[in-house]
């Protein structure tokens, strides 16, 4: 199952604060809002179209909760309706060709919300470095 939906595409600003963070991660602890900005980049990276989308991040050993109150603090609700939609997936087979019709019929329509989700998404990260990581 692939689905169709373009990578987002930071402004060059969110793109210069993630990289300044990304160093300050290296070196120690991030803040709680470095962290939930860290998250969502690196878990639309993951949501990449190319791939399984909500299968693949529910089949890895990511922090899952962590990374849904990541979307939260930023602002992200669309995102964490679809991501505790998707739950389910986490306890299904890691072979996406084992689910039923139902469950890649559903999967897929959870899917479509996504794509909608990760349409504001930008402009919401962008807010969010407004009003909590601009110093």
């Amino acid at each position: 199952m692939t689905f169709e939906q373009e990578p987002i595409e930071w402004d060059d600003e969110i793109t210069l604060l993630i990289d300044r963070i990304e160093e300050k991660s290296a070196e120690g602890g991030l803040t709680r809002e470095e962290r939930a900005l860290m998250d969502v980049v690196e878990t639309v990276q993951l949501l990449d179209p190319e791939g399984d989308g909500l299968h693949e991040f529910w089949q890895t050993a990511l922090n899952h909760r962590r990374i849904i109150t990541s979307f939260d603090l930023v602002g992200a609700s669309a995102m964490v309706d679809v991501l505790n939609a998707s739950q389910w997936c986490q306890t299904r087979n890691a072979d996406l060709d084992q689910y039923t019709e139902t469950e890649s019929d559903y999967l897929a329509s959870i899917q479509e919300e996504l794509y909608e989700a990760l349409s504001e998404l930008a402009e919401q990260v962008a807010e969010f470095i407004e009003d909590e990581l601009t110093e």
